[in-house]
């Protein structure tokens, strides 16, 4: 017992902590046999995940402890039975097993969580299955925001499997979930025998614990890795979700390695989903990560000319402008707008010109004119550090100035919508991978509690902020 702790002990210095737990602290156990280490799973996914992935690190751990090598003999517990899982997402669980060759393949959208989750069990044709209309990839506005993400989300769908898993990041209302219905659409379109599954994180959480409750769980792994496709919207809501984290991770890890298509979405950079866990963020990081930007004017205009088309009313050049202009953030704020307009101009019966589009959309770009700005951003930072004016749009690098404009960058990513290049230009002409190192640079100070010299002294990272944003009345 003595050797076999260890040799646990060394594998653990080999696999790290974490990936040890997950993997051998969740039923797998180790016992020597002469000069035979015995490795014993609970089940066949595990089984065959530890002869694949850590034979290396087996006999490395035996090199060290026992200063021989040792040979691997992989073995299946007889005694292997799933045990009764607690409905509770913060139990562990061992690792699933795959389903059968012949697992019954889905083809549909995940109805609304407060719908019976026995209903996603059931194979059905994706016209009877969808209670809303998908979006198309042609419907989706291209412009420099998106070109990147619209373009790889393409290439997915014609070539599944290729890119997995697919990882779209951006802030709220710029058109990922679009995006997303636009792969499991062309997908569809182009192979109907094509199995797809389209899920929100949350919807996936609740048909999992329900699964535990009533020990469905072979029936839902089954499900979920029986398909071609899975794309799963949001997944910043697995965060803190231990349970569902492993049983996700287990899915993605078996998807990949049999060559699936995995797509998924998220509200900020799979390098900020700490609380999802190192080896998930590892996964998703793995594949294709494109970020959607917030649309930038001429991006705004088609989404203005599509709304209005799709509504059925005609608007000018100079009333599409003007909404462009005027409404800045993301596309749900334009679609409001149209809408707005068309409800005035069934219930008036007035034509929509451009005063008419001016007085209906007063109070709703008012409320957009509430958006935090970059200049607001900046005479914000200056009055904290005692600069003056303009001093951060300047070429100047000193420290007295490259901190504050560095923790700038950082606020403007936080509460405006202005795209990274955007950015950058504002705060003296930077490249938009400036941007991006003052967001790490930032957050390593945050981390370390770094201080700052203000201009009344000097504070913590987290007290600048504070009172920063206490000047842009956010905090």
């Amino acid at each position: 017992m003595e050797i076999v702790s260890a040799l646990r002990s060394a594998l653990q210095q080999q696999v790290g902590r974490e990936r040890y737990e997950l993997w051998f602290g969740a039923g797998a156990d180790l016992s020597l046999d002469g000069d035979r280490l015995v490795v014993t799973a609970p089940n066949l996914f595990l089984q065959e995940w530890l002869r694949r992935n850590f034979r290396a690190e087996l006999q490395s751990a035996g090199q060290v402890v026992l200063g021989r090598p040792l040979s691997l003999d992989f073995q299946l517990a007889t005694s292997a039975a799933p045990s009764a899982a607690a409905p509770m997402d913060t139990a562990p669980l061992t690792p699933p097993p795959p389903g059968p060759a012949t697992a019954p393949r889905l083809s549909y959208s995940a109805p609304p969580c407060k719908a019976d989750p026995q209903l996603a069990a059931k194979t059905v044709s994706p016209t009877a299955a969808i209670g809303r209309r998908f979006s198309s990839l042609d419907s989706f506005v291209v412009g420099d925001s998106n070109r990147l993400a619209h373009t790889t989300a393409n290439m997915v769908a014609g070539r599944m499997g290729a890119w997995s898993p697919l990882v779209v990041h951006g802030p709220t209302g710029v058109g990922k979930t679009h995006l997303l219905e636009g792969v499991w659409s062309a997908v569809r379109k182009a192979n109907p025998l094509s199995t797809a599954v389209f899920l929100s994180a949350e919807q996936f959480t609740s048909y999992f614990l329900e699964a535990l409750r009533g020990s469905g769980l072979p029936n839902f792994r089954r499900k979920y890795r029986g398909v071609d496709l899975l794309i799963i919207d949001d997944v910043q809501f697995f965060a803190g979700k231990r349970a569902t984290l492993v049983e996700l991770l287990h899915t993605l890890d078996f998807l990949i390695e049999e060559g699936r298509q995995i797509v998924l979405s998220t509200d900020r950079p799979p390098a900020e989903l700490d609380d999802l866990g190192r080896e998930l963020v590892h996964r998703i990081n793995a594949g294709m990560v494109c970020r959607i930007e917030p649309p930038e004017y001429d991006t705004r205009l088609g989404i203005v000319r599509r709304l209005a088309g799709k509504s059925g009313i005609r608007l000018n050049d100079d009333i599409i402008a003007y909404i462009a202009a005027n409404l800045t953030g993301h596309a749900r704020e334009l679609s409001g707008a149209i809408n707005r307009l068309h409800a005035t101009h069934v219930a008036l019966g007035e034509p929509i010109n451009l005063a008419m589009a001016q007085e209906t959309l007063a109070e709703l770009i008012r409320y957009s004119a509430r958006a935090v700005k970059l200049k607001d951003i900046e005479l914000a930072i200056c009055d904290v550090f005692g600069l003056e004016r303009e001093t951060l749009q300047s070429e100047r690098r000193t420290k007295e100035i490259s901190s504050p404009r560095m923790l700038a960058m950082w606020l403007a990513r936080k509460h405006t919508r202005a795209a990274l290049s955007e950015i950058g230009h504002y705060f003296g002409r930077r490249s938009h991978s400036t941007v991006v190192s003052a967001q790490k640079t930032v957050g390593g100070w945050m981390q370390s509690q770094q201080v700052l010299h203000v201009a009344q002294g000097r504070c913590t990272i987290d007290e600048a902020i504070r009172r920063v944003e206490r000047l842009l009345q956010v905090g």
